[in-house]
């Protein structure tokens, strides 16, 4: 018999042959947007696809906020950046002819460039992880049925960011160790190569290596790619939730990661056909607007405006289509996640125990109309 331990619990399986012979099983109990039971491919798409439907408001809501706080503070970077520096950028960029950049000019860019770059990668960073923890927290009240709210969800996905950020970079570090490697060896190969130190043959040689390592760095990947859900799901740490990844994904790579692969794809048909009429009518609002400009003259105020209002087109249909991106792909590895414990952990009776734990008491139920008397059958243990 299953032990009910919850969405944190690991325990037996889940199903098992019909009962009484070879009579049909009882269609699996579906509380949310996926049936109970071990899933086909169909069934998974569905349930991201589901789970958006029923859900929109509270996925739309969190991570429009958070480009709404994000973008905001990736462009005051930019330009406090480019501000501390300006006075180095035409000496660099556009020197007297005949002169080359001194230190003085390149040295505070090159600083700069690598602050900056550090600075919007780990801005970029803390908003992905909020949304990664938003996806999984989102499926798990879809899985049970459950209705939400944005600020339930908001609460929850802030919570648990620092530990999904961990989690990313513990993942990027172990899953790009292999390409990391590679690199750090081709790139002082490359210099010495040009200043005549090694032959070019050994250079050569590294992009053999470097086919080598990325197949190593697809299979890390896939093999922790389960991580985020079990760690919002579970509310567990990241190297636990990376351990549970890799269990969880063993004798099923090839499965997981096509369907991972497929859901990409979809999201990214998806989100390009989403974007594409917001580019279009910005592209069509500013060719007729062109058209109009006199030739020779400086930019009129129709067409600043028109300017204006094509990039907050284009740059609304690139929030609109990143958020369905971001969150689909998510979505299926979460809808993965449950299925594999679904399989192996029994997590489908351990949602329906949590769901009849949780279930206001509503009055003794009515009676069942009477039956003739039917002979007792041996009762299945």
């Amino acid at each position: 018999m299953t032990q009910n331990t919850g969405w944190g619990g690991h325990g037996g399986g889940w199903g098992g042959t019909p009962p009484w012979g070879g009579w049909a099983p009882a269609p699996a109990p579906q509380p949310g947007v996926i049936p109970l039971r071990p899933l086909a491919l169909g069934e998974i798409l569905g349930g991201s696809f589901s789970t958006i439907r029923r859900h929109w408001k509270q996925l739309a809501g969190v991570m429009l906020a958070v480009q709404a706080v994000i973008l905001p503070v990736m462009a005051l970077e930019v330009g406090a950046a480019v501000a501390a520096v300006y006075r180095h950028i035409e000496p660099v960029f556009d020197p007297p002819f005949g002169t080359k950049p001194t230190a003085e000019h390149v040295v505070p860019l090159i600083v700069a460039g690598g602050t900056l770059f550090v600075l919007l990668l780990v801005t970029g960073g803390l908003g992905m992880a909020v949304l990664t923890a938003l996806c999984p927290a989102v499926l798990k009240e879809a899985v049970m049925g459950r209705p939400t709210t944005c600020r339930a969800m908001w609460r929850t996905s802030l919570q648990r960011t620092p530990a999904v950020a961990g989690t990313m970079l513990l993942t990027t570090l172990i899953a790009g160790s292999p390409m990391l490697a590679v690199m750090a060896v081709w790139l002082p190969l490359m210099f010495s190569a040009a200043s005549g130190d090694v032959t070019p043959a050994m250079v050569v040689l590294l992009p053999v290596v470097l086919l080598v390592a990325a197949p190593v760095t697809v299979w890390l990947s896939t093999r922790l790619a389960l991580a985020p859900a079990a760690l919002v799901m579970e509310g567990i740490g990241p190297v636990t939730a990376l351990r549970r990844s890799a269990k969880l994904v063993r004798g099923a790579w090839w499965r997981i990661f096509g369907i991972i692969m497929l859901g990409g794809m979809i999201a990214g048909a998806i989100s390009y056909l989403i974007q594409l009429p917001f580019n279009l009518i910005g592209m069509l609002a500013v060719i007729p607007a062109a058209a109009d400009q006199p030739e020779g003259s400086g930019p009129t105020s129709d067409m600043i405006t028109v300017l204006v209002v094509a990039f907050l087109l284009m740059l609304l249909g690139a929030a609109v289509s990143q958020v369905f991106q971001i969150g689909f792909t998510q979505l299926v590895s979460g809808v993965l996640y449950v299925d594999q414990r679904i399989r192996r952990e029994g997590l489908a009776d351990a949602i329906l125990a949590e769901l009849a734990s949780t279930t206001p008491a509503t009055g003794p139920a009515p009676a069942a109309p009477s039956a003739p008397a039917q002979p007792e059958e041996p009762t299945g243990t």
